[in-house]
């Protein structure tokens, strides 16, 4: 049995208009901890009412409240001091999060970090936001308005939910709109902290809305009520789909970070020590449970035996273990189901004949309270070809594959093959040959010699079914907001006579 954080809730709530409350029809579901698959707490089960509910209130705040045309730097001051009460508890945060996901420690400290940082950065954009002008000639002036889109809804994922979330609320609010987040139903835990920093900053009521459901219900009505024009959601990819053609006939803007399978291109004269902890950390950092993780490792021939071998036992040296432990590498995966999902695929890898080099089952030597949690071994499969399922499908777990390469336009071609396009690293000698990769790789964002630093300047996104539109910087602001250009002449007006 795990150990609860302290003064652990007991009930999770909606939170709307600036206050909480059960569901409208008294609806719950149970929400249990990774380690011990045990219940520790019942969440308000949100419903269609509950969602009409927030949004209501999202617009009556919105219409009538004073969030939209607050000057910028009244804006950045809420923004700045939700960022220092996410500071304040950033203990707190991190022992929420390890506990809900079974994120080690370590790492979720880190998030809570992020988090802040998330509101800081945003409250200096909206500060800095400009808006262009254009003159045509001496005859015409036109300038650009923007304005706030209007409610937003945020549906975010369960494998850094705090975090996250803050990457979507910061730039929304920032922008002027109000919001209505949902929350992953399987970690729900951190969320419940929004709502008192949100208050405590001086947030007016209806600004941000919480409501708590299963995604299916909950999340399917926020992407389908009329009076939500933007949806950004962290997810699936099948997930993204459906939400596309639930927002399709009201023609609303979607922002959509969806699944990876990023490669991670390794050629005989990279610097081997780098590489490997690059490619170790990009896969089994966050459980593996992140949706950049670089899940397929393409290794040059003339050196894939030796890296095969050093990962191989790199991986059976990772500590998986109780994620409160601060020597924890690897916790417990987030939920039953998404455990057995992550058995499925390494069993198709034994099936389908890939080599099973490190893990593949539950680690040896787990305390007695761990033994029920949703535990697996840091896992590496070698001579993995393109058409096997663990080559081309997302995991999203601690599982990766080692696929061989001739040269370079192989390693492109392996690197393309498959429907994503999130991420991708490479690592080599050759500055010129790392351009020419990056070029040609099909991702969203790639890394060169480098691993994941993110700058939030820049945009985040994916191409092909890894996701839809940017967030990060200005990204972010241009879909929370409309863009509208306004015509004037410097002059008298010319235009030519029909019917005269």
């Amino acid at each position: 049995m795990s150990t609860p954080p302290p003064d652990l809730p007991g009930k999770l709530e909606h939170f709307i208009a600036g206050q909480p409350g059960e569901s409208a029809d008294g609806g719950t579901f149970e929400v249990a901890d990774p380690v011990s698959n045990q219940p520790y707490a019942t969440v308000a089960a949100g419903g269609a009412e509950d969602v009409d509910q927030a949004v209501a209130a999202a617009t009556a705040a919105f219409t009538g409240g004073p969030w939209p045309d607050l000057p910028a730097r009244a804006r950045a001051a809420i923004l700045n001091r939700i960022a220092a009460g996410i500071e304040a508890r950033a203990a707190r945060i991190a022992e929420l999060e390890t506990f809900d996901t079974g994120l080690p420690i370590t790492q979720a400290r880190g998030q809570a970090a992020r988090a802040a940082e998330n509101f800081r950065f945003f409250a200096d954009m909206a500060v800095t936001l400009h808006e262009d002008a254009f003159r045509s000639g001496t005859s015409q002036f036109g300038y650009v308005i923007r304005r706030p889109a209007g409610v937003a809804g945020l549906i975010t994922p369960w494998n850094t939910p705090f975090m996250l979330a803050t990457w979507k609320l910061a730039p929304a609010l920032a922008s002027g709109c109000t919001v209505v987040l949902k929350p992953a139903e399987w970690t729900p835990l951190s969320a419940g902290l929004l709502p008192e920093i949100m208050t405590e900053a001086g947030l007016p009521d209806g600004v941000f809305n919480l409501v708590h459901g299963i995604g299916e219900v909950a999340g399917a009505a926020l992407v389908a009520h009329p009076g939500v024009p933007r949806i950004s959601f962290t997810g699936e990819t099948g997930t993204g789909r459906a939400i596309m053609a639930a927002a399709a006939p009201r023609l609303k803007g979607l922002s959509m970070e969806l699944g990876g399978k990023s490669p991670c291109v390794i050629f005989a004269d990279a610097d081997l020590d780098q590489a490997t902890d690059s490619a170790l950390f990009g896969v089994f950092s966050l459980n593996g449970e992140r949706c950049t993780a670089g899940s397929r490792i393409l290794a040059e021939r003339s050196i894939y035996d030796a890296l095969v071998t050093r990962l191989g036992s790199r991986a059976e040296r990772i500590r998986v273990g109780d994620p409160a432990d601060p020597g924890t590498e690897i916790g417990a995966l987030v939920h039953p189901e998404h455990y057995t999902r992550v058995l499925g695929y390494v069993q198709a890898g034994l099936d389908e004949g890939a080599r099973l080099v490190a893990g593949g089952n539950r680690p040896g030597g787990l305390s007695a309270h761990l033994e029920s949690g949703n535990y697996l071994a840091a896992t590496v499969f070698a001579d993995v070809e393109p058409s096997m399922r663990i080559f081309r499908e997302e995991i999203f777990g601690p599982v990766v594959c080692v696929t061989p390469f001739g040269d370079e336009a192989e390693a492109v071609a392996l690197a393309n093959a498959t429907d994503y396009g999130l991420a991708a690293y490479i690592w080599t000698g050759d500055l010129a040959r790392a351009h020419r990769v990056a070029h040609a790789v099909e991702a969203g964002m790639t890394w060169i010699n480098s691993h994941n630093v993110r700058d939030l300047r820049t945009p985040f996104g994916g191409v092909k079914a890894s996701g839809l539109g940017r967030e990060g910087g200005p990204h972010s602001l241009d879909f929370y907001t409309e863009s509208r250009i306004v015509h004037v002449p410097l002059g008298d007006t010319h235009v030519t006579r029909f019917g005269a």
